[in-house]
């Protein structure tokens, strides 16, 4: 379904001729650089960055645009296809809207996957693109999470939950019923948060949690997201580095940030993608996990400084 959108400032929604609207806010200038920030899930919504980051990242000389894709998020109620086209066809229209000819995409993770698709097809739009804590390959994100897990609970001699995590190991990598145990897994060991963080990450938490709106809505997940893009696009089993590869061969700059206490990344993960886009293009922080952007906030705001221009 196509939407024809026009742009209501105030309310910094894009919305349809029939009633229907995309969640988008700006920050900055827009006659500065544009940063377009595409958050993960499926089923999230961009509210931890704009709550944390948008702001801050603005106030250095950005134009920054966060938005929640259709059918996820507070964009929850626009009707959805959840496709690879789709959310390269909504992006575009943003491009429109905002008469932005050219951005740096920032795209945490599944964000990641989306951006690296759109400047597959739309390169001349894309300026750089930022990958945070993005899969480029799920099926060996799974794997390190259930060998991780293993090893917890190995540690914990809780026999119950290991013989779990291996018949889990041995059943169909590529379905929705997989995928999510392996998040939930992962969300139950804490390995979206660092070990401990640091003292202005927790400064940074603390005051999105008085951002009550907003913070409410990042405590959201929905499923007609994850449901609709492994329908459709089968995307826990895409592999990005053929991709990635083909736009460094066209010279798309490509950066990266990774935490080291991100439980869904090994060191051996993040080694074969500094491999394809340099060393000097990608930061592996410590004291970090998912969400380098709140972990270790200063580094990530620095890296994005000399990285986009």
């Amino acid at each position: 379904m196509k939407i024809f959108v026009f742009l209501i400032a105030l309310l910094g929604t894009i919305s349809s001729s029939f009633g229907q609207s995309l969640y988008l806010r700006t920050f900055g200038d827009s006659t500065n650089n544009a940063i377009i920030f595409l958050h993960g899930g499926p089923g999230y919504n961009a509210a931890s960055f704009e709550a944390t980051t948008a702001q801050v990242l603005a106030d250095q000389g950005y134009y920054v645009i966060v938005y929640d894709r259709r059918g996820e998020g507070r964009s929850g109620e626009v009707s959805a296809d959840f496709t690879f086209e789709e959310s390269i066809s909504d992006l575009n229209f943003i491009y429109d809207s905002l008469k932005i000819s050219k951005a740096s995409l920032i795209g945490h993770s599944f964000g990641g996957m989306i951006a690296t698709k759109f400047a597959q097809v739309e390169q001349d739009k894309v300026n750089s693109l930022v990958l945070v804590s993005a899969p480029i390959n799920l099926q060996e994100s799974f794997k390190t999470i259930l060998h991780a897990c293993q090893v917890i609970y190995s540690q914990q001699k809780d026999v119950q939950s290991w013989a779990y995590v291996n018949a889990l190991s041995q059943t169909d990598s590529s379905t929705i019923a997989y995928s999510s145990e392996c998040f939930r897994l992962a969300m139950r060991n804490g390995f979206y948060l660092p070990k401990k963080a640091t003292g202005a990450a927790k400064k940074i938490i603390k005051q999105f949690e008085q951002q009550e709106k907003l913070y409410k809505a990042a405590s959201k997940m929905e499923k007609a997201g994850p449901l609709g893009f492994i329908r459709n696009e089968k995307y826990t089993t895409i592999d990005l580095t053929d991709d990635l590869k083909n736009l460094v061969a066209n010279e798309l700059k490509i950066y990266a940030v990774y935490g080291q206490e991100d439980g869904l990344y090994s060191f051996e993960q993040v080694e074969k993608l500094t491999n394809i886009i340099g060393s000097d293009n990608l930061k592996y922080l410590s004291r970090c996990s998912h969400s380098p952007f709140i972990d270790q906030q200063e580094t990530f705001l620095k890296q994005v400084a000399l990285w986009v221009q």
